[in-house]
């Protein structure tokens, strides 16, 4: 390859990476978001919301609507000093319990020590499909973005504009994928000593209370589904196949334009830079992998199969 032709390349996947910055629709909290538990623990200050977490509670919010398909992000600056035995989560989930649910999860730690993100996507009800990764910045000290991207081809989780995991539709060679089940979003921060920290060994130090994290920067692009319409009736609404539009190529063959952003054909999988920049996350940055756990999955999930 020339260099003129990789630089048009390496120029065109960073144009195709901007597509995940550029489509979105950001709101106020109280336009998308509602407080959906402990609401003396919700704090208002201006353009940011804060969730605090004490002996007596944690706090909780959620989306007053819910989607199928699209993507959701927020800025986050998560709390700060020993934030050990914490976990302050943002997730997306539908309801019953063979729900489906997309998580990040993140793990406090000691004053000093790392904060580890934890992922993890449950199908149907099922779970076990855990990531964890430390991060290439303190997550505490100033915001940072954290967006889920959904579409009928993969689940992409992303922190400020990076993957740092892919779960790929493989329901063609048996893998399951969630992909009718409308889903809130959602954010909490609650005590986990239990687990969260070093495995259970590090508890949550009260005398720091109350531990604060804090939002801003809500946005939800995705298909709204009402409560009041069927199943059936959702899938047609959210689906591109139903879209009216279309387009004509150079060779003069007209193709179905995708009525949903992230329906178009570039959306389906990681552009050439996305798939660098998610390589450079395992390499650098991956502590646990479910898809590599032998002693609790001695056959490997369908799902991890050819990964990107």
């Amino acid at each position: 390859m020339t260099g003129h032709g990789f630089v048009k390349i390496l120029i065109l996947s960073l144009v195709l990476s901007t597509v995940f910055v550029t489509l979105v629709k950001s709101a106020k909290f109280d336009e998308l978001f509602e407080p959906s538990w402990s609401l003396d623990h919700v704090v208002y200050e201006g353009e940011q919301l804060k969730l605090k977490l004490d002996h007596s509670s944690g706090a909780g919010f959620g989306s007053k609507s819910k989607y199928l398909f699209g993507k959701t992000t927020v800025q986050i600056k998560l709390v700060e000093g020993d934030s050990a035995g914490t976990v302050t989560a943002f997730y997306m989930s539908s309801d019953g319990p063979k729900h489906n649910e997309f998580d990040f999860e993140f793990l406090g730690n000691a004053t000093g020590e790392p904060y580890l993100v934890q992922t993890n996507i449950y199908i149907n009800g099922i779970g076990n499909r855990e990531e964890r990764q430390s991060l290439w910045f303190d997550p505490s000290k100033e915001f940072h973005s954290y967006s889920i991207l959904w579409n009928q081809h993969q689940v992409v989780f992303l922190v400020d504009e990076t993957p740092i995991r892919v779960y790929s539709n493989k329901e063609k060679r048996g893998g399951p994928f969630p992909k009718d089940q409308p889903m809130g979003v959602y954010s909490s921060i609650w005590n986990a000593d239990d687990w969260a920290t070093q495995g259970g060994r590090v508890k949550t130090d009260w005398t720091h209370a109350p531990f604060v994290s804090s939002y801003k920067g809500f946005e939800i692009d995705g298909c709204e589904c009402s409560i009041t319409t069927t199943a059936d009736q959702n899938q047609k609404k959210c689906s591109s196949a139903t879209g009216s539009g279309s387009s004509s190529t150079s060779s003069g063959v007209t193709t179905q334009k995708a009525k949903y952003w992230w329906d178009e054909p570039i959306m389906s999988e990681l552009n050439m830079h996305q798939h660098h920049q998610l390589l450079w996350v395992r390499a650098n940055h991956q502590i646990y992998d479910y898809c590599t756990d032998k002693t609790r999955f001695p056959v490997t999930p369908l799902e991890c199969e050819h990964r990107p």
